[in-house]
């Protein structure tokens, strides 16, 4: 009997600063490039250096999770300030990201 193990490829993103309108379109893009790429099977967003984000920048990474579905990919997020986390609970999505 021969066993087979596959190991996911994980990218990790990790923007900085405010998740914006004025910066939005060019993180969701940046979502989307590392989501498409064939080695990528799980995609991690670290916000450890986020200080702020707003609706636009919810959007993005509401955006790239509906993508990585259709994909059959995982996004997940990790290293959620306390800020940042009371935005997911106000707008219940933390019940639909998968938060680390």
């Amino acid at each position: 009997m021969q066993a087979v193990l596959k190991c996911p490829q994980i990218t990790v993103i990790r923007p900085q600063g405010c998740l914006n309108a004025s910066n939005a379109l060019e993180f969701e893009r940046d979502l989307t490039t590392a989501l498409t790429q064939d080695d990528t099977s799980i995609l991690v967003v670290d916000l450890a250096e986020v200080e702020s984000l707003d609706s636009a920048g919810l959007m993005a990474l509401v955006s790239a999770l509906k993508l990585a579905g259709s994909l059959g990919r995982s996004l997940r997020l990790s290293s959620v300030s306390a800020a940042i986390r009371i935005i997911f609970e106000l707008t219940q999505l933390d019940q639909v990201f998968e938060i680390f």
